[in-house]
């Protein structure tokens, strides 16, 4: 592709910097960025590590290097590749968000009950892009619920949207509509990476097939208590 290989060129500028973005050199993460925008995933820029620290100038950041730049993300969003390289060309070390709710759901679970759920999905047959946060969480990429012809039947998700409440959830979250997620591959704070196990190229699945095997397995590890998991 013409225009990949021209972005890919101009990332090679700077070795010295490369090497500061995770998930390797920067044209192997520009690729793993446009694999997301060619499979349809809406990105915005998000913060990215300072040292210890978010790059953003909230002072006790509660979410450091985990959301977007802008409070507009939700119109900033896009798949345009030519807005994702400006959005580069800006912040080289800038993480990513994708929008859930548009193109694809996310379902994200602790890390326990993802490689749980992973292997019964495997074996149904059930495919679809899985990512990771660092030992912490597994991040399962489904089909969306659609847009309802009544505006009354959205599930909402205002506060997987909001970083500061997310570490009161620690169950299972369903990432929809007026949401967002970390995009591999992207870098925390404290080292955390945020990498696919399986690529966004692989067919997104029907979400209730996915979450009743998370359900399921969240259940088995201990992961779900009353009010600790949220559909929007």
């Amino acid at each position: 592709m013409e225009a990949s290989s021209r972005w890919t060129t101009w990332w090679r500028r700077d070795r010295q910097q490369e090497r500061q973005v995770t998930g390797g050199d920067a044209a192997t993460r520009l690729d793993l960025l446009l694999g997301a925008v060619r499979a349809g995933f809406p990105l915005a820029p998000a913060a990215h590590p300072a040292g210890h620290r978010c790059s953003c100038d909230r002072i006790g950041c509660p979410a450091p290097a985990q959301h977007p730049v802008s409070f507009a993300w939700q119109s900033q969003a896009t798949t345009d590749p030519e807005q994702l390289a400006r959005w580069l060309s800006r912040d080289p070390q800038a993480n990513f968000i994708t929008a859930t709710g548009r193109a694809h759901d996310v379902l994200d679970v602790p890390a326990s009950a993802g490689e749980l759920a992973l292997e019964r999905l495997d074996e149904l047959g059930i495919g679809g892009p899985v990512a990771v946060v660092g030992d912490d969480r597994y991040l399962f990429f489904t089909a969306t619920r659609g847009t309802p012809v009544d505006e009354d039947e959205w599930w909402t998700s205002a506060l997987d949207s909001t970083p500061d409440t997310m570490s009161e959830h620690p169950g299972l979250r369903w990432h929809c509509r007026g949401s967002y997620t970390l995009l591999p591959p992207a870098a925390l704070a404290d080292g955390t990476e945020v990498r696919w196990v399986r690529g966004p190229e692989q067919p997104l699945p029907d979400p209730l097939r996915v979450l009743d095997v998370l359900t399921d397995a969240c259940t088995e590890v201990g992961a779900v208590a009353e009010e600790q998991w949220l559909i929007g």
